[in-house]
């Protein structure tokens, strides 16, 4: 008896010492996918290039914005892109692999480690079309929600890949960057830019990169999506992103824990019974 009570406070040990490590299997297939998976790099080039040939068609008309923000006359403004930075252009893979082989979750902490690291590669696709656009004098606009303390940092980042980032005007608006205190919500940096440039596409992996109102429950989501449904693919350029987004968002409140996350979204789970 002494010899199994023993050995049962070694297992309760072990399995407290688990308790404290995340349940990170939602991130790790998704991740993997992203990783690994031909079909993942295959979307992503194939929307940038698709992306390219929109640019075209925008270029030829000049009655043409992509920016519900974009209104009054605004033919003769010069042209340009918007685009996000991460998941869109900058691949933060490396990141969210630290999270899962650590068991661990999302902290401002581990985050700013890693864009103080500025080492994150592009996505497919990204790059060449940059390049493109830039080649034929469309200036490209970066609109993400980092904070403005990694400006710096994301700016080093950018120029590693090969984008090199005028000094004439700020082509990387970040979240309560100044004098504006710019909120999380895009739609005040479209405005802004839509004041200066003719907007000729968007391109982003989440819809509070296109619309405002992203931040809602599923259904209205998937409202808004539709009322647009013209737009994607024209003017509108959506990357997947199955880690993290205004979508798992609206599931559950990112304030709970873990363990309560998990279980609101078993209970949404559609299947037949």
């Amino acid at each position: 008896m002494l010899i199994q009570s023993g050995w049962l406070v070694l297992l309760l040990a072990l399995c407290t010492g688990c308790a404290e490590g995340r349940d990170s299997h939602e991130l790790l297939h998704s991740r993997l996918w992203m990783q690994t998976s031909a079909e993942y790099h295959a979307i992503a080039s194939t929307t940038y290039r698709q992306a390219g040939e929109a640019l075209d068609r925008a270029l030829r008309d000049t009655t043409w914005t992509a920016a519900l923000e974009q209104t009054g006359n605004f033919t003769t403004l010069p042209p340009a892109v918007i685009l996000d930075l991460d998941e869109t252009v900058l691949d933060n893979g490396p990141f969210e692999g630290r999270l899962i082989r650590d068991r661990t979750s999302f902290s401002s902490f581990t985050w700013d480690q890693w864009v103080e690291e500025a080492n994150a590669s592009a996505l497919p696709g990204a790059l060449e079309f940059v390049a493109n656009a830039r080649s034929k004098g469309v200036t490209v606009l970066f609109i993400a929600n980092r904070q403005v303390r990694h400006e710096t940092r994301t700016r080093v980042n950018l120029e590693k890949l090969g984008i090199p980032l005028p000094t004439d005007f700020d082509t990387v608006l970040l979240e309560g960057e100044a004098p504006f205190n710019w909120p999380s919500d895009k739609s005040s940096r479209r405005r802004y830019v839509a004041d200066r440039f003719r907007i000729l596409l968007l391109i982003g992996d989440d819809l509070g990169d296109f619309v405002s109102g992203a931040r809602d429950v599923p259904e209205n989501r998937v409202r808004l999506a539709r009322q647009y449904g013209t737009r994607w693919g024209s003017s509108w350029f959506l990357l997947p992103n199955p880690l993290y987004g205004s979508w798992e968002a609206s599931l559950s409140s990112p304030a709970l824990s873990d363990a309560d996350r998990l279980a609101i979204k078993r209970k949404l789970l559609d299947s037949m019974p």
